[in-house]
């Protein structure tokens, strides 16, 4: 009997991983061990960088998600250099950051995860992407998709310089201001923005919610933690990419915790296992009980689902209808079901676009005082956003000649690390049986991973150089013989 299960490489999401399912002696799970190889190691070589070279280079960590380490990165030199960006400089941040989770959380459901649902969870893998879901729901919503992807870019780049690596932000604002026509070309997507994730969402209600076998396998047992979550909130406790304080409720959905971001090392706390290059993280007042949930655990959740558990609601109408539709039709909040974070993620996308739409409409983007200029000598900042993928967080020292001396990434993956470990096991477990393995099973254990949207790339960093690659020469008797 196979003993042991590689799925090498694990497929639809950004970076690199595999997945290590090892079965005893009945056929059953024993132990599941999600690796992550690569290392990118952003945290060692941004070192005597000067500081305002961060946000250009921190972006290059991934082309996925390269405007939320533009945007973060920008917020962490508006805290080392102790300014704020003007209002109309704000703004243009968050309109294009809202841009940028609209696009994101669309290329997700469509690309990368929607397949699972759309086309089918055990269907045959050859159509279990997007030309799968394009046959599904018709060529002419597929060139929506496209159309609307390749707008929301434009705007993109038209407010960032680039649409990979954006090169807009500084430290107390922007480069340039809108003008009139460029702030009306952007109201224009943005209500094509609107209208599609409405759009979107009527695809998961037609095609998942009306399945009760997916409704089935996203409100069972294979797909569920009792954990804490974390995110961003603004002063009502909705949610909020940009800007706000990060709140964290309990497995029950009471408060745990709220702080100012600059405050995250009296609550967040970091480490590191042999056997992945990827950082986890945990509630430091609670501590690192293992790979396991409930509230005596510190493991705590980030992104769609977790922003949505953490919030009192949306900040904009359509969304905040269809936040309370979700918890209505699974049950209340919170909602612990991990595949529910596509549902969440549809939600925030419809926010995104909303919130988009509202301040393109606003003329202050158009005010040409962009800029605060920085006077105060650097010492250390720390910014925060909430990231497609979850909250991601830079933290930079320097000397008084604003050159980085450390540097710290938690980026969403991250924080959600320890969960994604826990969920894959889980689903290996519950699903493989008596040495009973399918390629539709394997990948309904790969499902319990995308429904993070998981960033790998952004996600391994060098912690205190404790995380080392080591390398044992053994001889023919399988002794080890030396260590590198």
């Amino acid at each position: 009997m196979q003993k042991r299960i590689t799925i090498d490489p694990i497929t639809r999401l950004e970076g690199h991983g595999k997945i290590e399912i090892f079965l005893d002696d009945n056929g059953n799970v024993e132990k599941t061990y999600f690796q992550i190889p690569e290392l990118r190691g952003f945290e060692v070589f941004c070192v005597g960088r000067p500081a305002e070279e961060m946000p250009r280079i921190t972006p290059k960590i991934c082309g996925v998600c390269p405007t939320a380490h533009h945007i973060c990165s920008a917020k962490a030199l508006d805290s080392l250099y102790k300014t704020q960006p003007t209002s109309s400089a704000k703004k243009i941040r968050e309109l294009m950051y809202s841009t940028f989770m609209l696009e994101d959380h669309t290329l997700h459901f469509y690309f990368l995860g929607g397949p699972d649902f759309v086309v089918g969870p055990t269907a045959n893998p050859a159509e279990r992407n997007i030309l799968g879901v394009i046959s599904k729901v018709g060529v002419d919503i597929a060139k929506k998709v496209i159309n609307l992807r390749k707008e929301c870019r434009d705007v993109i780049t038209l407010i960032g310089g680039r649409v990979i690596h954006p090169v807009c932000g500084l430290p107390g604002g922007v480069s340039r201001p809108l003008n009139e026509e460029e702030r009306l070309k952007i109201e224009h997507v943005a209500e094509n923005g609107v209208e599609f994730a409405k759009f979107s969402l009527k695809v998961f209600d037609d095609i998942v919610l009306k399945n009760k076998d997916y409704v089935d396998v996203i409100t069972g047992d294979v797909y569920k933690h009792n954990t804490y979550y974390m995110g961003l909130v603004d002063k009502n406790n909705k949610v909020n990419f940009y800007d706000g304080d990060i709140r964290v409720v309990t497995p029950d959905g009471n408060e745990f915790a709220r702080f100012k971001p600059e405050d995250y090392l009296e609550h967040i706390a970091e480490r590191v296992e042999p056997w992945s290059y990827i950082k986890f993280t945990y509630l430091k007042n609670i501590g690192w009980k293992g790979f396991i949930d409930g509230t005596d655990s510190g493991v705590y959740r980030v992104a769609p689902l977790a922003r949505l558990n953490v919030a009192d609601g949306m900040a904009t109408p359509l969304a905040q209808a269809e936040y309370e539709k979700m918890y209505s039709t699974l049950g209340g909040k919170p909602l612990h079901n991990t595949l529910a974070f596509h549902w969440a993620r549809l939600i925030e996308a419809l926010y995104a676009a909303e919130r988009m739409l509202e301040l393109s409409r606003d003329k202050e983007v158009t005010d040409t005082n962009i800029r605060n200029i920085p006077v105060s000598i650097p010492e250390e900042g720390i910014g925060v956003v909430e990231a497609p993928r979850g909250t991601l967080i830079h933290h930079y020292k320097t000397n008084t000649k604003g050159i980085i001396t450390e540097v710290n990434l938690i980026v969403a993956t991250v924080n959600n690390a320890a969960a994604i470990c826990m969920s894959i096991e889980k689903a290996a477990k519950k699903l493989i049986k008596n040495g009973e393995i399918s390629d539709g099973l394997l990948n309904m254990v790969e499902m319990a991973f995308r429904a993070y949207d998981p960033c790998f790339a952004c996600a391994t960093h060098l912690l205190k150089n404790d995380n080392r690659l080591k390398i044992n020469i053994y001889n023919k008797n399988g002794d080890i013989i030396r260590q590198l």
